[in-house]
Formats: structure tokens, sequence, C-alpha cells
């Protein structure tokens, strides 16, 4: 039963879909620019939540996976999940960051340690569980590499037939990720949205069941579980500011949406700030925030930065993903790609994290935010970090170089070690 979802809502008119008739995208406004712009909202009856789950039960709850929040989501109680653990990342006070910034506390959120070691294994999780409801026999996205290892572990996990579209310049170390567990890869020449546009009309074509994000309205409520973490996690006392890296803009609207649901529950009494960040060579939402321009109409970009993860041309959930920092009074950053790059270390040495570049994105642009007065000296806040830094060895490697860092080079001496202590 998922009589707690009351519908789905269209983000453009307001036009609502009961949840068992609803589509991917409002059809009113599915070829809106040939992007399908009208994604949809699951819309919930908080009571009726409320009486099923409380703060109080969470704390008491066995459940240390994303599925504790199962009644705040859009699945059945006894809807079958995939295996692997995901979810319940821990979130590290980081007091040597925050002293470093001079600010009041610096949390980072790891999700570095979920299975496939990023955070869109939890859309992926949500994701299968869909699929199975519709009995899909297969089920494809398309993806940089952190969503596509995201669904091809997980769908690993339950045998699962999977198709998935990333660009030809992934890097080596995701796409070996999908073909180690199994999944039928298609390198696409060209960028991202390239391979994004190509899975939309195969999932059309044979009739898959299409985990994009930007598309399919459940992604959202996956992605939501890791905002719902951060405020189990210290104690329901919302942070002042939290600091997301973003592309699609999915994850920064799934964070808003965990401060949507736990204010309407009375979990929290106000929302934190939420901080977009982005590249200089991929920065559609920091030029919109920037000029007021409207994102259902304004044109893509040609994007281009170190960090593949957050890398796209047209943001697929951007009207979630601005409404997540207009409506919090956050705001949009934009950090160059050396700046990621030196947040790679910064963050690894000062929390402990270490950080694929759009993970390490987010402090870069704690960092800036600083720097502009954005975020004072008594401010509280989290930095979601979104994948592990063995995701991209290469720019690791460049980021260390940048930042000084070598080895040394010995002899088996206890003498050349002395020797080179001293340098």
């Amino acid at each position: 039963m998922t009589d707690h979802v009351t519908g789905l809502v269209c983000v453009i008119c307001g036009s609502s879909y009961p949840a068992g008739e609803a589509g991917y995208v409002c059809p009113k406004h599915a070829d809106v620019g040939g992007g399908n712009e009208g994604i949809l909202d699951v819309r919930y009856d908080y009571e009726l939540i409320g009486s099923r789950i409380s703060r109080e039960s969470l704390a008491a709850s066995h459940d240390t996976t994303m599925w504790r929040y199962r009644p705040l989501m859009p699945v059945a109680a006894d809807a079958e999940v995939p295996p692997l653990a995901v979810g319940w990342t821990p979130t590290y006070d980081s007091p040597r960051l925050a002293a470093a910034l001079g600010i009041a506390r610096v949390w980072v959120k790891d999700e570095g340690r979920q299975p496939t070691a990023s955070l869109k294994d939890r859309a992926s999780a949500m994701a299968l569980v869909k699929a199975r409801e519709r009995g899909a026999e297969v089920v494809t996205t398309a993806s940089t590499g952190n969503a596509a290892a995201a669904l091809s572990g997980l769908a690993a996990s339950i045998g699962q037939k999977n198709v998935i579209f990333v660009p030809e310049s992934a890097p080596e170390a995701k796409v070996t990720q999908l073909l180690a567990y199994g999944s039928t890869v298609a390198l696409v020449k060209g960028n991202y949205d390239a391979a994004f546009d190509l899975c939309m009309e195969a999932a059309e074509e044979f009739g898959w069941y299409n985990r994009n994000t930007g598309f399919n309205p459940y992604m959202t409520e996956g992605k939501k579980t890791a905002g719902l973490e951060i405020l189990e996690q210290l104690g329901w006392e919302a942070p002042d500011a939290i600091f997301v890296s973003v592309g699609d803009g999915s994850i920064i609207g799934g964070v808003h949406k965990a401060m949507k649901d736990a204010s309407a529950l009375g979990w929290i009494d106000q929302s934190p700030r939420i901080y977009g960040v982005q590249s200089a060579g991929s920065d559609y939402m920091v030029q919109a925030f920037e000029s007021g321009e409207d994102v259902l109409t304004k044109a893509p970009i040609s994007a281009a930065t170190v960090a593949d993860s957050i890398s796209a041309d047209l943001p697929r959930d951007r009207i979630k993903a601005m409404a997540a920092v207009k409506e919090t009074n956050g705001a949009y950053l934009r950090v160059s790609d050396d700046e990621i790059l030196a947040a790679i270390p910064l963050m690894a040495r000062g929390s402990g994290v270490f950080a694929e570049p759009a993970g390490a994105a987010a402090y870069a642009g704690l960092v800036a935010a600083v720097d502009r007065g954005l975020v004072g000296s008594g401010d509280r806040v989290v930095v979601l970090s979104t994948g592990n830094g063995l995701k991209d060895i290469a720019s690791a490697i460049k980021a260390v170089a940048a930042a000084g860092s070598e080895p040394m080079h010995i002899l088996p001496t206890l003498d050349s070690l002395k020797a080179a202590l001293k340098k």
C-alpha cells in the first residue's frame, strides 16, 4: 500500500496526477523545448505519515539503510528492496576545517561510503524498486559514470538486466565498474547530453524503465534520504547551511525535498540555506541565478570541467534545483577547476574524507562563500561530498601534485630515511 502518496504534481503548471496513473512527466509539458521539462513532484499525506513514523521511532530503528525512512518514501511497506546496504553514510564533525575557515562548525557527509562509492546509489535503489513495480525487463540510464555505476551495481545485486549510456570521455575506473557488474554498456561519441538524449530515445523505443534524473520523478525521493540523514545525525538541529555540487540538479533538489518533508512533519523548526556549487566550465545554474533567467527557457551551454560528475550542458532537473536555492535564501556559486582540485587535498587533510572532484566542489564552494561573506563566523555548515576520490584517480594525482605533495625516494636504509626526513 502506498496510501500515503496523494499524487504527483507538475513543477511547471501544478497539474496533479494519481500515483497509479502518473507517467514520468506531465503530458502538458512533455516536449517543452524537446527536453521533457514537466517533471513531477511526489506529494504526501503528512498527517498519515506522522502516525507511522517519528523522530522517536527512528531513534529506535535498527535499520541502518536509506529504507529506515520507508514510510516517507513512495514505496509499499512490503516492497522488496535491493540487498546492498545503501544509505546511513557518516556525517563527520570536522573542527579543523571549521577552524581554517573561521566558522563555528563544519560537517562532511561522506557519500563515498556507498556500495558503488557515490550518492547515486540512493536513486538507483529507488529506481529498481519502482521498476519491479512495473515488471520492467530492462532498466536504463545515461550518466557520466556515477549514476551508471550505481544502477549497474544495484542491478547486479538482484539480477536485473540494464543498459547504460555513458560518454566516451568517462573516467576509465567508472567504466570498469560497469563492465565488472555485467552491464550492457554503450560508450557514446559525444558528451553527457548526447548520451542522455540517446538513452531517452532508446527507453521510449524499447519500453525500458527509465532511471534518468530530471525525468524520473522518483529519483528525487531516493536522493532526499541523504538530507534526512543529515538532519537525524545532527540530532534534528538543522545546520545553517548545506553545500551541494550541482550538475543535473537532482541531488540538490532531493536535499531540498528532505527539508520540506522534515518541516511538514514538524521535525525541524527551519530549513537551512542551500548553496549550489558549479564549476566555471559548467555553470548553467549560476548564470541563471545571477541573471534572473528562466531556467525553463534558458538555452543550453557548452560544458567542460574536470568534475565530470557535474558536467552538463543543460541541467535536466533545473526547475527543482533552482527552487532549492531560492526557497531557502541560498545561492549558486561558481568555482574554477583549479579551486575544485585544490579542495580535494584540503578536505582530505582536514576531515579524512577523500572526494572525487564533484564532491570536493562543494567544499570549494564553501571556501568561496566564506570569502564572499555569505557564511558567517557563527554558522554551522554541512558539506555534502557526493563521491569517493578513487572514482577519478587521474584528477586526484593532479590535485596532490598541485599541492606540492610527493613521496620520498629513498634507499632501504635508516640513514637514507633520516636524510630524506631532514629535507
